[in-house]
């Protein structure tokens, strides 16, 4: 007896699926992710600060504010304060490093420790289940 392949052969594709646990979050490998990608941010955040100061430079605001502050400010003695030399690029960039240095050790402190609480409450709890699919 010989058998013929069917006609009406399946055109959808099979889609394996399984259902996961994630029981636990390695401390050690959520620092180092954590890190990186602050790191990353925070470089980020010093060239967007950087462009940002020259694009207003650029424009004229700096000179246009500091010169409004500096005659409601200033007297006939006075000149009044000096808006350009406190926004000067160098200030600015030291401020934003520091701001960033400060972010790096936060995010990754808090992230390692999330991963501490996260796997504290997955032992109580049985942690997040997830539904993975593979298409074939």
């Amino acid at each position: 007896m010989v058998r013929r392949p069917r006609t009406g052969a399946r055109t959808t594709p099979r889609v394996r699926k399984a259902r996961l646990r994630v029981a636990k979050a390695d401390p050690w490998s959520v620092m180092k992710v954590s890190f990186l990608l602050s790191i990353a941010l925070g470089v980020c955040t010093i060239v967007a600060s950087a462009v940002l100061w020259m694009v207003m430079d650029a424009m004229g605001v700096f000179s246009t504010v500091g010169g409004t502050i500096s005659e409601a400010t200033g007297s006939n003695d006075s000149n009044g304060f000096d808006l350009q030399s406190f926004l000067s690029l160098p200030n600015v960039l030291l401020f934003t490093t520091i701001i960033a240095v400060i972010d790096v050790v936060l995010a990754t402190a808090l992230a390692t420790l999330g991963a501490f609480i996260y796997n504290l409450s997955a032992g109580f709890v049985g942690g997040v289940e997830l539904t993975l699919a593979e298409d074939e």
